[in-house]
């Protein structure tokens, strides 16, 4: 989102308030030439600030920054459901080579098996 949408939005808020530029400046702990400043794109806004002009606004970030919070569930709900499959994936792949190496070991310990017998037949005779 463009700054000067923010901005847009913290000035409409202020407004709608009844806020004026002293009111804004006294909030926020700045002189009122530095608060005009943060209102027509002077200064940076900081994510501190933003969020200090959002409690004052009564406005949460979502709307001060134009985010659609059903867009970010249903983001937050695909971002989900892609790492669940990443993590059954991985279950899978590793529930497979433990298999393999079950079976591998079983394999060996029979052929271990088989090579002592052979040996004790041939201690025997």
């Amino acid at each position: 989102m463009e700054i000067e949408k923010v901005i847009n939005k913290i000035v409409q808020g202020r407004l709608r308030k009844g806020y004026s530029y002293e009111n804004m400046a006294e909030e926020l702990h700045l002189s009122v030439p530095a608060y005009r400043k943060l209102e027509i794109g002077e200064t940076k806004l900081s994510v501190e600030r933003l969020f200090q002009i959002s409690v004052i606004l009564e406005m949460p970030l979502s709307e001060l920054l134009d985010i659609d919070d059903e867009r970010m569930v249903q983001n937050n709900y695909h971002n989900d459901t892609v790492y669940q499959q990443k993590i059954e994936h991985f279950y899978q792949e590793n529930k497979e080579i433990t298999e393999q190496l079950i079976r591998a070991k079983d394999e060996l310990i029979l052929q271990l098996q088989k090579e002592v017998e052979f040996l004790k037949s041939k201690i025997l005779s």
